[in-house]
């Protein structure tokens, strides 16, 4: 029989293993999804971070933006990593993810236009932190933008 002074330990430990089953399954249906549709992107375009653009007369500013936040079960790991220092793989993860689905959205704007080509293509990271503006990370948007062009 569980004591009344371990009730306490309950709450965070339910939302650890909870973090833990359901982040994971979103994580990996995630990545799924990211794998079938860079496979099936059928878009002969090119995406260089290098000038070009210049030489084309019709050029347009082309967005792929994404915001992602982790589960409580990687945060509580993070924070452990962060006692002894060392990679942090749960956030390791969560902006591979970040990245890859905000180029994809990216590309599937350029690909709307028409454009063959996307040059000059930066990208940007921010972490939006989580309650009260304290030192955590709750969520991180990246941002891709460039030029989009039809080469003549």
């Amino acid at each position: 029989m569980l004591s009344w002074s371990l009730l306490p330990l309950l709450g965070p430990l339910v939302l650890l293993l909870l973090g833990f089953v359901v982040g994971r399954r979103l994580e990996r249906r995630h990545f799924i999804d990211l794998a079938a549709r860079e496979q099936a992107s059928d878009l002969p375009m090119i995406i260089l971070a290098k000038r070009g653009a210049e030489r084309c007369q019709h050029g347009a500013l082309v967005t792929g933006s994404v915001v992602i936040s982790h589960d409580y079960f990687k945060r509580f790991m993070a924070a452990l990593r962060m006692l002894f220092g060392g990679r942090l793989h749960s956030y390791e993860t969560l902006l591979e993810r970040a990245r890859r689905e905000a180029l994809l959205r990216l590309r599937e704007t350029a690909g709307q236009l028409g454009a063959t080509h996307v040059y000059n293509v930066k990208v940007e990271t921010a972490a939006i932190s989580g309650r009260g503006g304290q030192n955590r990370i709750g969520s991180l948007e990246v941002l891709v933008y460039g030029t989009a062009v039809i080469a003549p």
